[in-house]
């Protein structure tokens, strides 16, 4: 049996359902395509960086919402996930603690309740009413208007999730392993996993494409594979460790950013000068674009 989590009107209750099985090898989920695009004008660009600290640091058009930096934390910030507007983001935290900022509402977190495993991650539902945590276990928890499609908690890994992705419609996520591994749920297809490849990489997050007819991981040295519709790839290997990928309003290109706080473009990807005063001794953990 699977089991996950939903914020209701009576507060947080435990969803059961049965099995129905998983296709695969077994923390960006994209904001719809021109959601955040001006009247009559270009799509907006841009990225943030979170610090495991809370601190935030936006680029381009990735305006300034807030932060959690300098404010106490039982434990550190491990991912971010922005609002389909482009005006707001959540971060959280590995006991699930959320943080709203901008037109982010808070819908609900884990932070009271004792975790199997931590989170790694997060995603947005397209509408922007909800949101979805990922633990490493698989473990799925779900506010607002995000449904529980299922999830590979209480199953036997052969390595930890490390991130997830939401399909367009929201009825539906793919979770990804360190092995490369994904499971899919409800309407996100499955296209392919790195888990039965001979050459194994640390894969560190999931993106998928803006038609949600494909996705792409990123590994720890910057590498990326692409599966389904998803045309990008990535075979340059990069010094500094890589946390994760955003992928620009066309989808035609993307930012790889390192925990150093170094952010690498390519494809149509703008390049953007050093966020003023820099990540310092911080590490970063997360990166969410517009």
């Amino acid at each position: 049996m699977r089991h996950g989590w939903r914020w209701g009107r009576g507060g947080l209750r435990q969803v059961v359902l049965l099995a129905i099985g998983v296709a695969a090898a077994v923390p960006i989920a994209p904001a719809p395509a021109g959601a955040a695009t001006p009247s009559g004008g270009a799509p907006r660009a841009g990225y943030w960086l979170v610090a495991s600290d809370g601190s935030v640091f936006g680029s381009g058009d990735a305006a300034d919402y807030g932060s959690a930096g300098g404010t106490p934390l039982k434990q550190p910030i491990v991912g971010m996930a922005a609002t389909p507007t482009g005006h707001g983001y959540w971060l959280v935290a590995s006991d699930g603690g959320i943080f709203a900022f901008g037109d982010a509402a808070f819908r609900g977190s884990t932070g009271a309740i004792k975790l199997n495993k931590p989170i790694v991650g997060m995603a947005a539902t397209p509408t922007g009413g909800g949101y979805w945590l990922v633990a490493s276990d698989g473990g799925i928890f779900a506010f607002g208007d995000a449904g529980f499609y299922g999830s590979p908690s209480g199953g036997r890994l052969s390595q930890p999730v490390v991130g997830m992705a939401s399909s367009p419609t929201g009825h539906g996520y793919w979770l990804v392993g360190a092995d490369g591994g994904v499971f899919n749920y409800g309407d996100a297809g499955y296209f392919g996993s790195k888990a039965s490849g001979r050459r194994k990489k640390q894969i560190v997050g999931i993106v998928a494409s803006r038609k949600g007819s494909g996705y792409s991981l990123v590994a720890n040295d910057g590498t990326v594979v692409s599966y389904g519709d998803a045309a990008y790839r990535n075979t340059h290997v990069y010094p500094q460790p890589i946390i994760g990928m955003a992928m620009t309003p066309t989808g035609q290109g993307v930012w790889l950013a390192a925990s150093d706080g170094t952010v690498v473009q390519q494809g149509d990807a703008p390049s953007y000068p050093p966020h003023p005063g820099g990540a310092g001794s911080r590490t970063i953990v997360g990166i969410a674009g517009l």
